[in-house]
């Protein structure tokens, strides 16, 4: 399935199971522009608005660029955030229009040549990218318990293009520099989160027998580690903020 429509069945699940981002992430993002109300942020791969809420309430304008209706519907309309029916690598937006491109948790959706040439093209001179990611912390016990069910539910190899598109933006040779900062953050997921948190996952089994395993894994994974019903989950984010020429 491509990149835009693989997420059609999985809004309601991905905007209430995956976790906002680090305050300190946020920071990172606009430490050195300047006042965030005179900044415009390109925000690709916006999802269900997750990023770009968080940017808006710096007091940034957000352009929220979104291939998928149902990713931009169950987000609904945000204050500062106009929503873009477009993709990362043709947002429509203006040439040298935004002072910030940011990408969370989507680059490795992206075809890397063109979202290189259209953050060059709509971003100012001495403007910055940024490109967020967060990722599983297993030297938490729980946390390594769950990418144990994801590594044996897992359908393709999306973790490791992660992997892959995050060390691609880092080396790309058209910055002026470049730095990256790890993050530890914590996810707290109840049942109905632990559950939301897998069906926002496009590459595990969302229905047939291999779902109903799953949903049985999830059960017992929570069962062994849950105080009080909820469990946390540890997260490692990482921010590469890159500064154009």
């Amino acid at each position: 399935m491509d990149a835009t429509g693989r997420f059609t069945r999985h809004a309601s699940a991905y905007d209430a199971g995956r976790p906002v981002y680090p305050v300190e992430a946020i920071d990172l993002i606009f430490a050195g522009m300047g006042e965030p109300a005179r900044l415009l942020v390109a925000d690709l791969g916006a999802g269900t608005g997750i990023s770009s809420r968080m940017l808006a309430q710096r007091g940034a304008r957000v352009f929220a660029v979104e291939p998928n209706a149902a990713m931009r519907a169950k987000s609904g309309p945000l204050r500062d955030v106009t929503w873009v029916d477009a993709s990362a690598e043709r947002t429509g937006l203006a040439s040298v229009s935004v002072d910030i491109a940011t990408a969370f948790q989507a680059f490795h959706w992206f075809d890397r040549d063109a979202t290189f040439a259209e953050i060059a093209r709509i971003v100012r001179p001495r403007g910055r990218a940024v490109a967020v990611y967060y990722e599983r912390d297993e030297s938490d016990p729980f946390t390594k318990s769950y990418g144990d069910v994801v590594r044996q539910f897992a359908v393709d190899a999306t973790e490791q293009r992660r992997t892959e598109a995050l060390d691609a933006f880092e080396r790309w040779n058209g910055w002026a520099s470049i730095r990256r900062t790890d993050l530890s953050a914590e996810h707290v997921l109840d049942a109905a989160g632990l559950r939301d948190r897998a069906r926002s996952t496009s590459y595990l089994p969302q229905s047939g027998p291999q779902a109903e395993q799953l949903a049985r894994a999830l059960d017992e994974l929570l069962a062994a580690y849950a105080v009080a019903g909820s469990a946390s989950m540890r997260l490692v984010t990482t921010v590469a903020v890159a500064e154009l020429p």
